[in-house]
């Protein structure tokens, strides 16, 4: 089934070849009294101009030497779209490198985002998640998105938004959340994603218990977790046809059964067969974390009954070639066989 993209072509007469650009160490900041002009197609031309620029690294630095920030930061809510457009995707040009990134977070852009949140035009919200995305990967960056309050509408937006920023969206939460939970566990965060967890996209399916394996690094999101009911959600994704979804609802489980209600629900989802399934499977991605899940499962006394007739399959991981795994199956067998 074909999906609509999210397009950014523009319009014809906005030609970066008709920008007065000035060479070499002069083109960066005759770029940059551009940007301050009063006339309209002046700012768009030097803006296509600067994105060209922005792939080059020492243009980059250069860039944020001379002030850029600064400028594109006011252009963030300029009225004209393509203005906007051209300036979001500037700044994520400049985000995908170190340099950029650290002038970006030292310029306070973070905090210039939040209205592009709700702009009307896809390709300038596409652009502005894609700058989330790529500073929430640095811890600074992430801490940056938490001190804005952008959690708490990042998560509405989970609800709302087109597959291709959705996608952007959960991978923003995801490194945000592994640092603090509480403003997307009070946004009810668990609830939203839990409905993504069944989601067409095999991508988004994953990322939605990516999020959730992240807040259930929380003890707060453990139990939120399991409140929401999400844990036999998550063992019907042990089934599901997409490795990369297998091995992150395993993931994701693992954490939510740390606590006694969460192995208690698990027991209840009938996770062990299908847990037993992804141990069996010697190349598994998730066979690390279903053996880690079912030592979990082996400290009840229902669980430790119900595997006891199955230590065969995780005596075989004793032979795989990776240590984690041979550690891991070495730990269940002892607990399985545990006598009070």
């Amino acid at each position: 089934m074909a999906h609509a993209r999210i397009s950014a072509y523009l319009p014809p007469d906005i030609d970066p070849t008709k920008a007065a650009l000035a060479f070499g160490r002069r083109a960066l900041p005759k770029l940059n009294e551009q940007l301050q002009s009063p006339e309209l197609l002046t700012q768009q031309r030097a803006l296509m101009a600067l994105c060209d620029l922005a792939h080059d690294p020492e243009k980059v630095y250069q860039a944020v030497e001379i002030g850029f920030l600064d400028n594109l930061k006011t252009l963030l809510g300029h009225a004209d779209s393509i203005v906007r457009q051209k300036t979001t995707e500037a700044l994520h040009l400049i985000a995908m490198h170190s340099v950029g990134r650290q002038g970006l977070i030292q310029n306070g852009v973070i905090s210039a985002l939040p209205g592009l949140l709700d702009d009307p035009v896809d390709i300038c919200r596409k652009n502005t998640h894609q700058i989330l995305k790529m500073m929430a990967k640095l811890p600074e960056g992430a801490a940056g998105v938490l001190q804005a309050g952008l959690i708490p509408p990042l998560v509405l937006k989970v609800k709302t938004e087109l597959d291709e920023i959705l996608e952007l969206i959960l991978d923003t939460l995801s490194n945000c959340l592994r640092m603090e939970a509480s403003e997307a566990l009070a946004t009810g965060a668990v609830g939203v994603l839990k409905e993504k967890l069944t989601h067409p996209s095999a991508a988004i399916r994953s990322k939605a218990a990516w999020v959730l394996l992240d807040i259930s690094s929380h003890a707060e999101g453990k139990i939120a977790v399991c409140e929401e009911e999400v844990i036999p959600v998550l063992v019907s994704l042990l089934k599901d046809t997409d490795p990369e979804v297998q091995a992150t609802a395993t993931g994701a489980l693992m954490f939510a059964m740390v606590t006694p209600q969460g192995r208690s629900s698990a027991m209840g989802a009938e996770a062990i067969p299908p847990l037993l399934e992804l141990v069996a499977e010697e190349t598994s991605q998730a066979r690390l974390n279903a053996i880690k899940a079912l030592t979990l499962l082996a400290e009840l006394p229902e669980g430790r009954a119900v595997l006891l007739d199955h230590r065969d399959t995780l005596r075989r991981c004793l032979q795989d070639p990776r240590e984690a795994v041979r550690a891991a199956a070495q730990t269940a067998i002892r607990v399985i066989e545990w006598k009070p």
